[in-house]
């Protein structure tokens, strides 16, 4: 019986994991959840947050995604990612300054409230994971 399953990470700018993957643990809408071999089909749509994907030789590879979407059937998993990045490769300086921009536009009666908070938890949240990793 296989020990894993086909699994894919795709943003708009393209894919960051394509490969089999023994489990996959994702920030869904009610908190984190993992799939493994022979799921039960299942759509759901995720929050900004990380993506740990487990290989059958027990190494794990980690990313920050910016919310989006997985679907799951026939031990065959897509996730499309609103963005994502490797939380290997996060450039911190980068990430604070997107923090630092969003509490900015925050501030501005002009700006589109929900977009900013929405910059705000991304940011965060590759500053969190970046500092986790090291």
């Amino acid at each position: 019986m296989a020990k894993t399953f086909k699994a894919r990470l795709l943003t708009p700018t393209g894919s960051l994991f394509e490969g089999d993957a023994a489990g996959v643990q994702v920030p869904g809408k009610n908190g984190l959840f993992e799939m493994l071999v022979n799921h039960a089909p299942i759509m759901s749509a995720l929050e900004i947050g990380r993506v740990k994907v487990r290989k059958e030789d027990n190494s794990e590879e980690f990313y920050a995604i910016g919310g989006g979407f997985l679907e799951l059937s026939n031990n065959n998993l897509t996730v499309l990612a609103e963005s994502a990045e490797r939380v290997s490769e996060i450039d911190v300086e980068r990430a604070q300054k997107a923090r630092d921009n969003a509490i900015e536009q925050m501030k501005k009666k002009t700006a589109d409230r929900e977009e900013a908070e929405k910059a705000l938890a991304r940011a965060e949240n590759r500053l969190k994971l970046a500092r986790e990793s090291q």
